[in-house]
């Protein structure tokens, strides 16, 4: 009874695997590989690195990308707010205004702080 339901399901996972496999096996024996020494190499972007690659890094740079994470979280959590705000009422609406206050709050003690100026 109830592999009937899933009948359809089965199906497509199944025809997805073979097609995924078929489509590597093809792309395994049909491509053309032709490696120069430059294509070899270890860095392709022209020149050879001239610094260990455990080098210390300065911590702007992993400032920025905590900053780039939580607002990018922000903006998922914006796009399903949006689409159901007429369903959520009052209580989503002023619940999304104070997360987006507290977003804002740490944004200008980040830009006071001076952790967005880049010398």
């Amino acid at each position: 009874m109830y592999l009937e339901e899933y009948l359809s399901l089965f199906f497509y996972v199944g025809f997805s695997f073979i097609l995924s496999v078929v489509l590597f096996l093809l792309s395994f024996f049909l491509a053309v590989s032709s490696g120069d020494p430059e294509k070899l190499s270890a860095y392709e972007c022209g020149f050879n690195p001239f610094e260990d690659a455990r080098s210390q890094f300065d911590i702007r740079f992993y400032l920025v990308a905590i900053l780039f994470i939580i607002f990018d979280l922000e903006i998922s959590f914006l796009f399903p707010w949006a689409l159901t705000l007429k369903s959520i009422g009052s209580l989503g609406f002023w619940s999304m205004i104070v997360f987006l206050f507290i977003l804002t709050v740490g944004f200008v003690y980040e830009w006071q702080k001076g952790a967005l100026e880049w010398e």
